[in-house]
């Protein structure tokens, strides 16, 4: 694949990964989720757990980013950051969100809509403390999405909040401005690659306790 005169050329390539049927549904978007997610990891892809972050800001205008799912359970789909960070703030005004999850080498993507609210203080703390300590003092160091200095500056903060933790004049402890946001999903496609584009799009839309499920044309 490459660029010729302007235009890319060499992409194309058949969809061959799968199929998706009506009759062999689950009722809920969830199980179907974690079947391939955990099919991605079983693959040994890279970052299988990925994700697209979109928000928009107070005029409407949308942002995207790739974040880290780090849990998937009965609620939806929890990511870390720091409660400064433009997606932060954006959050804060607008709590509707996407993710998108796609995994090129399954021919697989999944869309999901919803809204993000920060997780409790205990749920971040279990995961900030289980994380590497160097990330974590990136973390507390870190001014996420602020224009700064230099990398140089920024090594050297974190250089030296690091050689106070090794020598006991200071603790590793997660920021007030650092944690989490679960995204509780209102709607969930999934996409899997066909031939001849053909693609097959099954789209969950939560109402209440239930969800409706519908098959899109690709």
């Amino acid at each position: 694949m490459g660029l010729e005169h302007g235009k890319i050329s060499g992409d194309r390539r058949q969809y061959d990964g799968g199929s998706l049927h009506e009759d062999s549904l689950p009722r809920a978007p969830k199980e179907l989720f974690e079947e391939w997610l955990s099919r991605a990891f079983e693959e040994d892809l890279r970052d299988p757990n990925a994700m697209v972050l979109s928000t928009v800001d107070g005029r409407g205008a949308p942002s995207s980013r790739v974040v880290l799912a780090k849990a998937v359970d009965d609620r939806g789909i929890v990511f870390y950051t720091n409660y400064d960070s433009r997606k932060a703030n954006e959050i804060e005004h607008n709590r509707r969100v996407a993710l998108l999850f796609h995994w090129r080498e399954l021919d697989r993507v999944v869309r999901i809509e919803g809204r993000a609210t920060r997780v409790s203080g205990e749920e971040a703390d279990a995961y900030f403390y289980s994380r590497p300590p160097g990330s974590n003092v990136g973390a507390m160091v870190s001014p996420q999405s602020r224009v700064i200095a230099s990398r140089e500056e920024l090594l050297g903060q974190v250089n030296e909040l690091a050689a106070r933790v090794e020598a006991g004049e200071a603790e590793v402890v997660r920021p007030d401005n650092w944690g989490g946001y679960l995204v509780v999903p209102a709607v969930v496609e999934f996409w899997q690659g066909r031939a001849d584009r053909l693609h097959d799009r099954i789209r969950y839309r939560r109402d209440g306790e239930d969800w409706i499920i519908d098959r899109l044309a690709p």
